[in-house]
Formats: structure tokens, sequence, C-alpha cells
């Protein structure tokens, strides 16, 4: 099991980073919260998860560790895989998924993309006595680089990643333009999360 990696970013984009590790570059699926905070040329270490299926090995990667307990806790819930884990920490944050799961908050929960009510309900009966102690408060501090003009592509392609319609993902795009438009120092990453933020808010 690949629990940690440390070495330079290559590259990152809404949902993904690769690591320069020893010559090899490691692509690892991400949360945008933890891709916003990578810096192509800098130094990163990263608490990852690697998922084993007959036909791929995928490793996903976190900011911290309550991110990919989250994660990995989330995967031990009946009838959800990687990539609904993967949207659930991307759309609820260590502290709130705890919140949402131990007050048996519903509609928080549906928020996630391939997420419905009884979906929700299984989560909520399934976890509640083993989300106690996740979450710690903190939220990464490092700062994203500046979005490339082509921001909207990207975003777009990784909300759909995450499991939203193209649709949806384009009109969050569209709504969190002029946030773009006001600051061009915004990252992709940080672009990401303001996007998740209305979907979440619809």
């Amino acid at each position: 099991m690949i629990a940690q990696i440390t070495g330079n970013v290559v590259s990152a984009g809404p949902t993904w980073i690769v690591v320069e590790l020893g010559g090899l570059g490691l692509r690892a699926l991400t949360t945008p919260s933890t891709s916003a905070g990578a810096r192509p040329g800098q130094p990163v270490t990263l608490q990852t998860s690697l998922v084993v299926r007959e036909d791929s090995l995928t490793l996903y990667a976190f900011a911290d560790a309550d991110e990919r307990d989250a994660f990995e806790l989330v995967q031990s819930a009946s009838g959800i895989g990687p990539k609904i884990a993967l949207a659930t920490v991307s759309v609820l944050p260590p502290d709130a998924l705890r919140t949402a799961i131990s007050t048996a908050n519903l509609v928080a929960l549906m928020k996630v993309p391939g997420i419905g009510k009884k979906g929700a309900e299984r989560l909520v009966i399934e976890l509640r006595d083993k989300v106690a102690g996740l979450g710690s408060g903190a939220e990464p501090a490092a700062q994203a680089a500046p979005a490339a003009s082509g921001w909207q592509d990207q975003v777009a392609s990784g909300l759909e990643t995450l499991g939203w319609s193209a649709r949806d993902a384009a009109a969050a795009v569209e709504r969190i333009a002029p946030l773009a438009a006001e600051d061009p120092t915004l990252g992709v990453g940080a672009l990401m999360r303001a996007a998740l933020r209305t979907l979440a808010k619809g």
C-alpha cells in the first residue's frame, strides 16, 4: 500500500496531479482543494490511497490525512466506489462530512453527484458510528498558481469527472466567470472549489 508520496509537482489539473519521484512521473487523482495547492516545480507531500482493480491501479492523493481517511471511510459503505467517494470529499470536506452523517443531513449528502436519497440514508446508517474522529477543521494553506486562459474547459472537465452532467458543469462555469474575471490570480483548483460551492447551493 502506498500511503504517502513526496516529490516535485510536474503538472496539475482540476482533479489530478503529476508528481516526479526519482525520474518517474506519478499521476494521482485528487480533490480540487488538493490540486489547488499544487505549484509546478515545487515539492509536495501527499497522503495517498491506492485502489486496486482487476484491470487497473489508481492512486488517489490528498493534502492531509483527514481527507484521505474520509475518502476511504466513504468507500466502506456498500455501493460506494472510489469515483463517488472522491466526489463526496470534494463537495464535503471532512468536518462537513462528519456533521452531515452524524446529524443525518440527507440534503447535504445528496448534493454529491451519484448519491440519491437511498444512498444518503445508507451512508448515515453505515457510517454514523465511524465518523466521530473525522475532520480537523484545517484547510490546505498553499496557494495555487493563476489559472490559464482555458480555465473554463479545465473546470468543466473536472466537474464532469466528479460526476456532474455537462449541462450542470457549463452552468457552474458560467456562474463563476465573474469571479475569475475579478481576480485573475485565482488558480483552477480555487475556481473548481467555487464551482462546487455553486452546485452545492443549487
